[in-house]
């Protein structure tokens, strides 16, 4: 997982959180950042400075606070945390009904997706692992997937 200080185009500065790089430019170039703000997709990474820690610095080195992002007045920031959670109790919420309410074909899935699209086998509410050449693949084809959402929590 990555943290990106992110600022919209009218200004306004937030974080999140994305699996990788690649995912971020994905999720970008498809218009699917937007700021909590205004709504604005028109978003960029703010300059972050990286925190590096040696082998030896991880075992002694006290957890330093993040730098706060750029002020956008003092009410803002519980605002935009209670947001936050908001929409991470939202994504898990969606993520524990599809995982309830449908099957899970693991690696099966761009070809599940793929019978079911083309009418090889009855349709039925499926998820499961695919690359992203083979999702990249799917959606060309006219496939209608959708990564599940991954919260940063899942990680631990």
């Amino acid at each position: 997982m990555i943290r990106y200080n992110l600022r919209c185009e009218k200004g306004h500065a937030f974080e999140s959180w994305f699996q990788s790089s690649a995912a971020y430019e994905t999720q970008e170039k498809r218009k699917l950042v937007s700021c909590p703000n205004c709504g604005s997709v028109k978003v960029e990474r703010a300059i972050m400075a990286p925190q590096i820690v040696s082998r030896k610095g991880r075992e002694q080195a006290a957890p330093t606070p993040a730098a706060p992002a750029e002020a956008t007045g003092s009410e803002s920031t519980p605002l935009l945390m209670a947001q936050e959670r908001e929409l991470r109790a939202k994504l898990k919420e969606l993520r524990d009904h599809i995982v309830k309410n449908a099957d899970n074909v693991g690696e099966r899935f761009p070809n599940e997706a793929r019978k079911m699209h083309y009418g090889d086998i009855e349709h039925r509410p499926i998820y499961g692992e695919a690359t992203p050449d083979e999702a990249r693949a799917l959606i060309d084809e006219g496939v209608e997937v959708s990564p599940l959402p991954v919260l940063p929590e899942d990680r631990n």
